[in-house]
C-alpha cells in the first residue's frame, strides 16, 4: 500500500490481482478447477451455473492471458479443457481462506 500526501494509493500488484480475481465469475471458476481439476467448457457451463456461455468464454479468455488458465486439446479429440496453471494452482490457500472467512461470516440465508 502507497500513502502520498493528499491521497491514498493502492500497491499495483495488489490493484492487478484484484483487477483478476475481482471480476464477476472468476474466483467461482478458479475454485470449480481448484476442487474439480481440469474440465471441459460444457462442465464448467453447468458448475458455474448462473454465468452465460458469452461471459463463461470472455472470463476464460481473461484468466488465460493473466496466465491462471490454460486451454489444452484432449488426446483424439478436437475437444478442449480447461486448468489452472502453476500460477493458478498458488492460488489454492487464499481460496482455502476465503471459504473459511465467507463461512465464518455469512450466514446461508445472505447466499
Amino acid at each position: 500500500m502507497l500513502k502520498t500526501a493528499n491521497n491514498y494509493e493502492q500497491c499495483p500488484f495488489f490493484e492487478k490481482t484484484f483487477s483478476i480475481l475481482g471480476r464477476k465469475w472468476n474466483g467461482l471458476i478458479i475454485d470449480v478447477l481448484l476442487t474439480e481439476g481440469p474440465q471441459r467448457f460444457k462442465d464448467l457451463a453447468i458448475k458455474v451455473q448462473k454465468c452465460s456461455d458469452r461471459v463463461l468464454v470472455e472470463r476464460l479468455k481473461e484468466l488465460e492471458e493473466a496466465g491462471l488458465v490454460q486451454k489444452t486439446s484432449l488426446e483424439d479429440s478436437c475437444r478442449f479443457c480447461y486448468q489452472l496453471t502453476d500460477r493458478g494452482e498458488d492460488l489454492r490457500s487464499i481460496m482455502r481462506n476465503l471459504h473459511h472467512w465467507s463461512k465464518k461470516w455469512y450466514d446461508i440465508e445472505d447466499c
